[in-house]
């Protein structure tokens, strides 16, 4: 029996890897975007605190700059991790 292929449609998704659902500042998912962003995707991207909580990153960076230091999850003092 041969089989021939006449056409082939690809279906994907993408989703960011973080172990949380949401974001604890604007409580939007990862795979979605923060209020600030229209669009999902590279230019709103989760970032990591060496406290292991993730958010997006214009939302951390908007807490930082409002004179907050810390995670807003845990309090402890706000470090970027980079992620490999």
């Amino acid at each position: 029996m041969k089989v021939t292929i006449r056409k082939w449609q690809t279906v994907s998704s993408w989703h960011w890897d973080v172990s949380e659902e949401c974001c604890g500042i604007c409580r939007m998912q990862f795979d979605a975007c923060c209020v600030d962003c229209k669009m999902p995707g590279d230019d709103c991207p989760p970032v990591w605190g060496a406290c292991k909580h993730a958010f997006h990153m214009h939302c951390i960076l908007k807490w930082l700059n409002s004179n907050q230091q810390q995670c807003p999850m845990c309090r402890s003092n706000w470090e970027f991790v980079t992620t490999d």
